[in-house]
């Protein structure tokens, strides 16, 4: 391995990529390799450690009471509380030979010295899990000063000629709902705003039959269809406008705005929002939906967490369903039901589209069947605008999922006798139920209706809570990952941690009659029931974060829906294979303390 080879693997290791480059180039010079043979004893309680050790090749057993508690492989190290402490309370062995490098313990405590190593090596789990996160994702703002104009959502320029009348010219400007009119005098174009508007024809008494050249300011201020984005928002500053007109071939293109320009460098989300709002027809919401995989990559890529992202994803979701809604169902049928979304969207947890799981309640005493149409046509533009079916059926278009309040209500009494797989399962999806478009009271009283039908049945709650044991995680007991040959090595990373800890999370919040949908929100409110202790909660909330961006980035590697859940740990930094293996831990330990809690054991 080359100097600079070893200087990359040390500079990878958390925290010591804190370092500044003099404090690493010294400790480089004071980092030796050594070997040890296959059963060598390192530390013990009585050996103790001489050095922190960060493994090349082989492996290392730690284990306390004759039982395994991990096992360090390449890229891992130990171990930092026995130098710091002076003691430790298990035996490190060489399971195979072994080639490390060794920071002595003299040069390890004079490292601790450094404020961030100290604060790494002595902090909790939390804070640690936290601060590798952070490092892990630092913002990375490059692709934002190479963005274009042509990048951006253009508004529909208003051009028109400058012999047109005033009245002729704000009638074109409403039509096309744009901000500002352009005046073409040939070759050359001049603007009238709000402002020209306002000083001549409310305050200056122009009338509206004259032409409309006579209210417009020249001198218009333009950009480049191909120019830099960053150059547009310079221009704004410089010239405090709101808003620049776009060329391209030396003719008016479009209008850049000044909103969605500072929208695009935080994100594009408040342009997709607009636009979602201006859509006239499915084909207007089609062309927003790469929009919508954009905002998921821009703000992944700037380090924002992943429950902030599902957030935004959904909100902006519930605006295409509700205008989807609108499209397909009738003024006078809208106030007499409730369109609900569930699973990951009803949750607020969807990233890119997932299947469609939704249903429709329907004001008792109200013809059902006036229903059925608009249920299919709004299915199908679903499908159209990239919601893929649901291969449960869980949609608007099965009668299903399309009753009356009393036909919800005989199924919450069929879940709380039957409790077969299917029951339990549709039950966990309502569950997750948020009310998108139409009487969100219709909802909130079967929400209600379910809880006081489950309300202290201990034994049907702990029938549910035990799908949490369905699956094993896949963390062996010597911490190494459990992968599946049959899915080329990978791990699945909802069955494997997801799955129990939002279908655990779920449950308890229906034996305590919490409303909440969305898990991490559920955690909180766990917490504040004083259900489940603050640090248990936040570890809670960190591996869910964590399970949840580590499954983002398979889904947008994925070539299929199907391969979104897996995930090859090998393809993974070692910073984020160390963060998925502590989630996993935790998963175990929830896992643990819902079995202890529903007295699992005892389910049969």
């Amino acid at each position: 391995m080359s100097i600079l080879d070893q200087r990359k693997l040390i500079e990878s290791i958390h925290p010591f990529g804190f370092l500044s480059r003099s404090t690493l180039d010294n400790l480089m010079q004071k980092i030796d390799i050594a070997y040890y043979p296959k059963d060598t004893l390192l530390i013990s309680k009585n050996l103790q450690s001489i050095a922190f050790y960060i493994i090349i090749k082989g492996s290392v057993t730690e284990s306390k009471d004759d039982e395994v508690q991990n096992v360090y492989s390449h890229g891992d190290t130990f171990d930092a509380d026995a130098l710091i402490y002076g003691k430790c309370e298990g035996r490190f062995v060489v399971d195979e030979d072994l080639i490390c490098y060794e920071i002595k313990k003299d040069d390890f405590l004079e490292l601790m010295q450094n404020k961030k190593v100290q604060n790494y090596f002595l902090q909790d789990f939390v804070t640690r899990h936290q601060q590798l996160k952070n490092y892990d994702m630092q913002s990375d703002f490059s692709g934002f000063l190479m963005a274009r104009v042509s990048d951006m959502f253009l508004h529909k320029a208003c051009v028109v000629q400058k012999d047109e009348s005033i009245f002729s010219a704000l009638s074109k400007q409403e039509k096309l709902k744009a901000h500002v009119i352009i005046v073409k005098d040939e070759n050359e174009y001049s603007i009238v705003t709000d402002t020209d508007l306002r000083k001549h024809v409310l305050l200056g008494g122009a009338d509206v039959k004259d032409e409309i050249v006579s209210i417009a300011t020249k001198g218009l201020i333009s950009i480049d269809y191909a120019d830099f984005l960053f150059n547009a928002l310079l221009i704004m500053t410089q010239n405090e406008i709101k808003r620049v007109v776009v060329m391209k071939n030396k003719e008016v293109f479009g209008v850049l705005e000044q909103l969605d320009l500072l929208s695009y460098f935080a994100n594009h989300s408040h342009l997709v929002a607009v636009q979602i709002d201006k859509a006239q027809n499915i084909e207007d919401l089609k062309i927003l939906q790469a929009d919508m995989k954009n905002i998921i990559i821009t703000l992944r890529a700037k380090g924002v967490k992943v429950r902030y992202i599902t957030k935004l994803i959904s909100t902006l979701n519930i605006k295409v369903y509700k205008k989807v809604f609108d499209m397909c169902v009738d003024d006078e049928l809208k106030k007499d039901c409730a369109l609900v979304v569930m699973g990951s969207e009803g949750r607020e947890e969807q990233t890119l589209k997932s299947d469609q799981d939704n249903a429709l309640i329907i004001r008792d005493g109200v013809d059902v069947k006036l229903y059925e149409e608009p249920m299919m046509k709004l299915n199908s533009f679903l499908l159209e605008l990239g919601f893929p079916k649901c291969p449960g059926n869980v949609m608007v278009s099965n009668e299903f999922w399309r009753r009356n309040e009393s036909g919800y209500k005989e199924l919450i009494a069929g879940w709380t006798q039957s409790m077969s797989e299917a029951d339990v399962q549709n039950l966990s999806i309502f569950l997750d139920a948020k009310c998108v478009a139409g009487d969100e009271k219709l909802l909130s009283s079967l929400i209600h209706h379910l809880h006081q039908h489950f309300h202290q049945r201990t034994d049907v709650l702990a029938h549910i809570a035990k799908a949490v044991l369905n699956f094993e995680t896949p963390l062996s007991m010597f911490s190494g990952f459990v992968l599946e040959k049959e899915q080329q090595n990978r791990l699945d990373l909802k069955k494997g941690g997801l799955f129990a800890l939002v279908h655990g999370i779920r449950t308890m919040c229906l034996e305590y009659e919490i409303t909440q949908t969305n898990t991490i929100e559920r955690i909180k409110e766990l917490n504040n029931k004083g259900i489940i202790d603050k640090n248990f909660a936040t570890e809670l909330i960190e591996s869910f974060d964590t399970l949840s961006s580590i499954r983002l980035k398979a889904t947008l590697e994925a070539k299929s829906l199907d391969e979104s859940n897996y995930i090859n740990p090998q393809s993974l930094e070692k910073i984020q294979r160390d963060l998925l293996k502590d989630s996993f831990k935790i998963i175990n330990k929830f896992k643990k303390f819902m079995s202890f809690h529903f007295h699992l054991n005892m389910v049969s």
